[in-house]
């Protein structure tokens, strides 16, 4: 990995400006997939280019699987201007690093990073319908408030003023979802005032302050739990919460535009469908009918015994990871999400309902 990425880090600059050869522009996108630190040197690049009046850069991935959000061409055909390159390699080199962020808040580092490559492909189709009753620039405005309890509990200021008394504000035990729902309309009514591009910056810029927490980069300050939205968990698993919210929004909005966005790297997968199952049993409770639950694919690979663990198993039920997150998010009704069952087939709908109950997305 330590090769991969220096090897990578070197490329950055000439792939900034389109000058690398196919094979080598190939290597690029997964790497800053799964690299938080070389993600941020690309987009330093990016910036640079444009200050330099350079030729148009290649678009970032999506943050996860290594497919790019868009489809930019490989080999952009773009001409380099002799001292061109050897300017941004030494900008790549003078430039500080981003702040490395711990693995609890890797997933949702890449799914920031995935979702302003995104935006950047909208193009001036804001208003298109996304989910909901909601657009585009109303999609990042509900992200706004769906991270504000998590920013507010790490000390940082809010983005948006409140439009109206907040219920129970500052409370561990606040959260209930009629005030959630109204705070979310509060946040998209305020930026529909604004441009779809002020949103974006309002969005990215507390995402960014959450990923420059003490707890985002230390996992034992990430350790101690907080109910936040009705979940009580560690500070950790809030991140977790983040970026599956976040990639899912992020998804949504590819659909409705009509570009693919990949689901996250194999490991930050595997990080959210442990937390989501664990999300899961508590919710059944230990008198449900005993399944054993898989979650089989990349990813993935665990199997779990959900309800009575004194009680033989009634049946057995099979998800792919990225099914099962997406079932939980909402956007698969319990008997459309594909799946394998055997035995108590009541016993494998009842753990398919209660999962996409879960869903408040």
């Amino acid at each position: 990995m330590t090769t991969e990425h220096g090897d990578v880090q070197e490329l950055l600059a000439a792939w900034a400006v389109g000058a690398l050869p196919p094979g080598e522009a190939r290597r690029v996108p997964p790497h800053l997939a799964e690299c938080e630190d070389c993600a941020a040197e690309a987009e330093r690049l990016r910036e640079t280019v444009g200050l330099l009046d350079g030729p148009a850069v290649n678009d970032l991935p999506a943050g996860s699987g290594g497919r790019e959000v868009g489809g930019p061409s490989e080999g952009n055909g773009a001409r380099v201007e002799p001292g061109r390159v050897p300017a941004l390699a030494l900008a790549l080199r003078t430039r500080p690093a981003a702040p490395r962020v711990a693995a609890h808040a890797a997933p949702y580092a890449a799914a920031v990073a995935g979702l302003r490559s995104l935006v950047r492909e909208v193009d001036g189709r804001w208003a298109t319908p996304v989910v909901h009753d909601w657009d585009v620039q109303a999609t990042v405005a509900h992200l706004i408030a769906a991270d504000e309890p998590l920013a507010a509990r790490l000390g940082l200021d809010a983005r948006v003023p409140p439009s109206r008394p907040a219920a129970g504000a500052g409370r561990e035990d606040a959260w209930a979802e009629d005030a959630w729902a109204a705070r979310t309309a509060d946040v998209i009514a305020y930026e529909r005032g604004r441009a779809p591009e002020e949103t974006v910056a309002a969005w990215a810029a507390q995402a960014g302050a959450l990923l420059a927490t003490p707890e985002a980069r230390d996992p034992e300050l990430a350790t101690p739990a907080t109910t936040l939205m009705g979940l009580r968990l560690p500070v950790a698993d809030h991140f977790a919460v983040r970026a599956f919210e976040t990639w899912i929004h992020t998804d949504d909005i590819g659909r409705a535009l009509g570009l693919a966005v990949p689901p996250p790297p194999d490991e930050h997968l595997r990080q959210l469908v442990r937390l989501a199952v664990r999300i899961l049993g508590t919710a059944l409770g230990p008198t449900a009918p005993a399944v054993l639950f898989t979650v089989a694919g990349p990813g993935a690979g665990a199997e779990w015994v959900l309800g009575s663990e004194g009680e033989p198993v009634q049946a057995e039920l099979v998800l792919d990871p990225v099914d099962f997150c997406l079932l939980v998010g909402g956007r698969y009704a319990p008997d459309e999400v594909p799946r394998g069952t055997t035995g108590d087939t009541g016993a494998a709908a009842g753990v398919l309902a209660r999962a996409a109950s879960l869903a408040w997305l």
